[in-house]
């Protein structure tokens, strides 16, 4: 989802215009930056939380060369979850995996709560080999 997707979708569901709301999430995204360069951390209960840490400096390998070289320590910003996102994300999980036994057990399946699934159509050619078709993107 795009920053441009986001203020849509507000926009639509509380009325104000686009443009207003784009600017509501700007500042928002602004203040979360700014907070993050001042005080390191910021705490966004039920959403989670964003540090800066420092990386310490390591050795690596450039993996086309082969060469050894130095990469410098840096601050890089981290995010922990919060209980109600890893909630929401381990029933999703749970929703897939679910569908994927699903699909294993019968061949098939067209949905499992709010997720759209459907196996791929199968095309068994004479050699006894199984091959996928891919879906039509064009039209």
């Amino acid at each position: 989802m795009t920053k441009k997707e986001i203020v849509k979708t507000i926009s639509d569901d509380i009325g104000l215009t686009q443009l207003k709301t784009k600017e509501i999430v700007q500042k928002t995204f602004d203040a979360i930056v700014e907070t993050l360069v001042e005080d390191r951390r910021i705490e966004l209960r039920n959403f989670g939380v964003f540090e800066v840490k420092k990386r310490a400096a390591r050795k690596a390998r450039n993996p086309r060369t082969g060469d050894k070289v130095s990469v410098p320590e840096k601050f890089v910003v981290t995010f922990k979850p919060g209980k109600e996102m890893e909630a929401r994300v381990r029933e999703l999980i749970e929703r897939q995996e679910a569908a994927e036994a699903a699909i294993a057990a019968n061949g098939t399946a067209t949905h499992v709560g709010d997720l759209p699934l459907q196996a791929p159509p199968q095309d068994t050619t004479a050699s006894g080999t199984t091959s996928y078709d891919a879906p039509d993107r064009l039209g």
